[in-house]
């Protein structure tokens, strides 16, 4: 990709969901192979990604294949093939992990960091670019001047930077969380995460009084960048992701199409910056992220610390406001929507908090028009199982049937731009298209020339029949008549003229479609920024040890998926720190009467039902550390990986 470029990447549960990601204006998609994807339910079949890809480049879009789980030594085989595979079905790009592959005899597809590789600072986005990785996603948490070092640091003409601008948020370091491992033996390194940070929890201090009770502490409100884009591209970044290879259509088709209309926004006004695809998409909506499920939304670290970025009520989504309860009878509740606008139907999904705080779902099974602003809905539950319902309680919606109706059916039309040319030849014409990518295509055929009867008439069918792009990716931006005088063309022969164009341009553009290179990594090999890696690498086979090694590394621990922490370790590391969002926090209390100095950062203690974890606060980092072990049940089901804890001596014959 090049450096003026500005990319928008959007995610893929499968073909069909990506091919309409392209539709509403995805200049590329991530999409997960057969296996090793960090979204073990969202894998497709090779051929099913061969489609997406055939459809994708029509647009100059491009296909990253997700294959970014840590592996086994015993998987380095299946998924070397299974990358061969990918890049014969035409994959872009792999998205990966695993520094093992890198050690791989693998085809030149071009390579891009995860999120899981944890990249925060310049150094390790410096060393991944010097081993061949193009493309950079970095961690949700930098803010914009970590951002900018990072950069500072790269070549953009060798490595893209990406970043999340929507959707969930993870609170830990991506690839930094073993508590779903460590308490259930399935690994969020290996795609299988059980989500524990969606759980709530009972806070307690070190002398066991209660801080929090039943609060979902590590639980994140939802990324949203709509408002940082411009500040984001000046601090270097040039892809900008969307979270939610496990959402549905209806999400992706709306996220997308909101994002393309912020950057093409951004395109108009600063001409120095461009799409990284062709084509221009409108809409038969209009795109609007609070229709989506959403944990309410933060812009989380890019403009520093905030301390309202948990959705510590409730994980589910709450919805957007509507109004409030009037009465409640024996089978129905009235409502008083916010304004005369807004429109209950049949199937829409309410919801509101018991005093507990509890978020309460009510499904409308029909909804009846009062007067203006007044509605009385029947719910589909009995009114008796409605704790806390009442005259007065503020109902949300969370469903909208109407907008789920609208993004059901074909909401968006991408078309790329075509200039046509009719001109005389010895024995007939010849039709040229040429695009706004530069491509061409010219088809003659034969034919008598007849003069018009009415020249105005003939002039106007024959624009009206080259212009008939409708089932195409094409759409005319003007249709230019060379001819010596105005000749009777049948509109058979112009169709078939023009089908038999379009075919060549189509073809002519896949033939010229070029897959971005593999980068080369540097020689003499980069060294890694530190010589000694804990289990926090995630390195889990042997050709991922060798790669540190080869690049400087003494000491390399294996994964903790290995089961070698038998202790106590740090199951999750975060910038998000509980102290600070219940007001505990010791920077907090500085210089305010009566309370400095008597605020410390002593650990809090997570709660819920039989697990127990212990926050840590590293004050100086800014950083909070979740801590326990694994538990005995999962320790067992183990191959522990028995790497090296020094570099060995080199004997002759037997390289290290």
């Amino acid at each position: 990709m090049h450096p003026h470029q500005l990319e928008l990447l959007a995610p893929a549960r499968d073909a069909d969901i990506g091919i309409e990601a392209v539709n509403h204006g995805a200049d590329a998609v991530y999409v997960g192979g057969p296996s090793f994807g960090a979204r073990a339910s969202a894998s497709n079949e090779v051929a099913d990604i061969a489609r997406l890809v055939e459809y994708a480049h029509r647009f100059n879009a491009r296909v990253f294949v997700t294959l970014n789980t840590i592996l086994t030594d015993d998987e380095l085989e299946p998924a070397r093939r299974q990358i061969i595979q990918l890049y014969e079905a035409g994959a872009d790009a792999l998205i990966i992990q695993d520094m093992g592959l890198l050690e791989l005899d693998l085809p030149p597809i071009q390579l891009h960091a995860s999120t899981q590789t944890d990249i925060r600072t310049p150094e390790k986005a410096r060393f991944l670019q010097d081993v061949g990785l193009s493309q950079i996603v970095l961690a949700r948490e930098l803010d914009l001047e970590q951002i900018a070092a990072i950069r500072a640091a790269t070549d953009p003409e060798r490595c893209t930077l990406e970043f999340f601008v929507h959707g969930a948020l993870c609170v830990a370091y991506s690839g930094q969380c073993y508590i779903s491992h460590a308490h259930t033996g399935r690994s969020a390194n290996r795609g299988d995460c059980s989500q524990a940070c969606r759980l709530p929890y009972q806070v307690t201090d070190m002398e066991g009084r209660i801080v929090a009770h039943d609060k979902h502490v590590l639980s994140m409100k939802d990324n949203n960048q709509s408002d940082n884009l411009e500040a984001l591209i000046d601090a270097g970044i040039r892809s900008f992701k969307i979270e939610g290879r496990y959402k549905d259509m209806g999400y992706v088709k709306n996220i997308t199409a909101h994002y393309r209309t912020l950057l093409d926004e951004i395109i108009e006004r600063r001409p120095e910056f461009a799409r990284a695809s062709a084509g221009r998409t409108t809409f038969a909506f209009t795109p609007d992220p609070e229709q989506n499920f959403n944990r309410e939304f933060t812009d989380y670290f890019v403009g520093g610390r905030r301390d309202d970025i948990g959705a510590f009520d409730t994980p589910k989504n709450p919805g957007l406001f509507v109004g409030y309860v009037s009465k409640v009878g024996d089978k129905w509740v009235e409502l008083h929507t916010d304004s005369p606008d807004i429109v209950l139907n049949n199937g829409d999904g309410l919801c509101y908090y018991t005093l507990q705080k509890d978020l309460t779902g009510l499904a409308i099974n029909r909804a009846e028009k009062l007067g203006t602003g007044a509605w009385r809905v029947f719910p589909k539950d009995a009114i008796a199982s409605f704790k806390d319902l009442r005259a007065g309680t503020m109902v949300s919606r969370n469903r909208d049937m109407n907008w789920t109706r609208l993004l059901d059916k074909p909401s968006a039309e991408r078309r790329i731009g075509v200039w046509l040319r009719l001109e005389e030849t010895a024995d007939g014409f010849a039709l040229t298209l040429t695009d706004e990518d530069g491509h061409a295509a010219t088809v003659e055929a034969a034919h008598a020339k007849e003069p018009a009867k009415d020249a105005a008439k003939a002039e106007a069918t024959l624009r009206e029949h080259l212009g008939k792009l409708g089932a195409t990716p094409f759409a005319s931006m003007g249709i230019a008549l060379e001819l010596s005088q105005d000749w009777f063309v049948p509109a058979s022969f112009v169709n078939a003229l023009r089908r038999d164009t379009v075919a060549a341009l189509e073809a002519g553009r896949a033939a010229a479609y070029r897959r971005p290179p593999r980068a080369q990594a540097v020689e003499p090999p980069a060294v890694y920024p530190e010589d000694t890696l804990s289990y926090l690498a995630n390195v889990y086979n042997h050709k991922a040890r060798d790669f540190y090694a080869k690049h400087g590394v003494q000491v390399i621990a294996a994964a903790y998926e290995s089961h070698e922490e038998k202790g106590e370790v740090s199951l999750m590391i975060t910038r998000h720190c509980v102290r600070y969002s219940l007001s505990l926090c010791p920077k907090q209390a500085k210089g305010v009467t009566g309370v400095q100095g008597t605020v410390r950062a002593a650990p809090l203690t997570l709660i819920n039902g039989s697990e127990k974890l212990t926050l840590r606060f590293d004050c100086k980092a800014c950083e909070m550390h979740v801590v326990g072990k694994l538990k005995p049940a999962v320790a067992k089901n183990s191959a522990p990986l028995n790497f090296y804890k020094t570099q060995p001596v080199a004997r002759a014959g037997h390289p290290t």
